[in-house]
């Protein structure tokens, strides 16, 4: 896709594992948004306005001047909106890793853009991937993760997940025929512990019992011997939880559990939404000072990509985007292949047809047809 804006990357610092979950650059949209609207409706802080002189004093020729209306940032973005959210695989020890796209998520936005539906692709869906000089890449079919990794490269140059997100939010257009992404963003770890934590942990119902792969019962990371992990293991049983930042991280990531990668997906988007509610129930939309701590917790976790719009005009114009007006959509599919054949993942016709009655505008009544499809909780 052409007309994407440069990103920063920056790569992790320490052995720490990477983000599987978009909900950072959504939180930062929408609390952003939120102090600029309260700033709009009079709530905050108001431009002094000079006292008028006493009638006595005043030149009886001049009127006082009328102050003009102050032009929000954003106020001219228009919906539908559609952005594109990618959780990046990348390994800080390794410098010539190319970066995998590990999780795929899309935000679709109404044209009211105060409701819209979040839904995932899975990492090893089979696409086609079109061809992308600016890497040498000569296109083909394989599994989604690898678009990142294929337009990340940039000669003996270290490769670029900025890049490589091009190559990617091309293929996602190609695959689900969604013509442009007007913003999107490429997240890693980073700061995101902290962000949960800085929010004081987040509230969840754990659907199914998780059995972690990566972390002890004491958050400290499991070893690393032989090729797989070792020693005892963080488990958390359905009901109602708090997290705090390396639990919720830890209990998104994991995919091998009943469900596999499917029910990974429909975590990650159970975590978003439960970060946006805490995060807008706690006081911080419109706490300037309090914003300003969670952005700063945000570090280098997460890349905007907005094109010629700002990431702050973007928030100001999702600040009506409640997270009750959020649909969490799960599309199924199936493997291709069987046993060492095994290629990847496809949507079934239930899923393939969400995303074209999406492009249609008619989401609504497909949910209300296909219920299974919503992610409850």
């Amino acid at each position: 896709m052409t007309g994407w804006g440069s990103a920063r990357w920056q790569r992790l610092r320490g052995r720490r594992p990477v983000l599987w979950v978009a909900a950072a650059v959504i939180a930062v949209l929408l609390i952003g948004g939120a102090v600029f609207a309260v700033t709009a409706s009079g709530d905050g802080p108001k431009p002094s306005v000079a006292a008028s002189a006493p009638p006595s004093q005043a030149a009886p020729t001049e009127a006082a001047p009328t102050p003009s209306p102050t032009v929000q940032p954003g106020a001219d973005i228009r919906g539908p909106l559609d952005l594109l959210l990618v959780g990046v695989d990348t390994r800080v020890s390794i410098p010539s890793w190319e970066p995998h796209a590990d999780a795929v998520l899309i935000l679709h936005v109404n044209a009211g853009l105060d409701s819209g539906y979040l839904f995932s692709l899975p990492r090893d869906l089979v696409v086609d991937i079109p061809r992308f000089p600016k890497s040498g890449y000569g296109g083909g079919r394989t599994k989604l993760t690898h678009a990142m990794s294929y337009g990340s490269k940039r000669g003996k140059g270290k490769p670029s997940a900025a890049q490589g997100f091009q190559l990617l939010s091309q293929t996602v257009s190609r695959y689900t025929g969604i013509k442009k992404f007007q913003a999107g963003a490429i997240l890693n770890f980073g700061g995101f512990q902290k962000l949960v934590d800085e929010l004081g942990g987040v509230d969840m119902y754990v659907d199914q019992k998780v059995v972690s792969k990566h972390r002890q019962p004491n958050g400290h990371g499991r070893t690393l011997r032989g090729g797989d992990y070792v020693g005892p293991q963080a488990t958390y049983n359905p009901g109602k939880r708090h997290f705090v930042g390396w639990q919720a991280i830890d209990y998104a990531r994991q995919r091998y559990t009943a469900g596999g990668d499917y029910a990974r997906q429909r975590h990650q988007q159970q975590l978003i939404k439960a970060i946006l509610t805490k995060a807008l129930s706690t006081g911080l939309p419109t706490d300037a000072a309090a914003l300003n701590r969670l952005l700063k917790a945000l570090g280098g976790s997460v890349d905007v990509i907005t094109g010629e719009r700002t990431p702050i005009e973007y928030a100001f114009a999702l600040h009506q985007l409640a997270p009750q007006n959020l649909k969490l959509v799960s599309l199924p599919g199936s493997g291709v292949g069987s046993g060492s054949g095994y290629r990847g993942e496809q949507l079934t016709s239930v899923g393939r047809g969400f995303i074209t009655q999406l492009r249609a505008g008619k989401a609504d009544a497909y949910l209300k047809a296909h219920p299974t499809l919503l992610v409850k909780r």
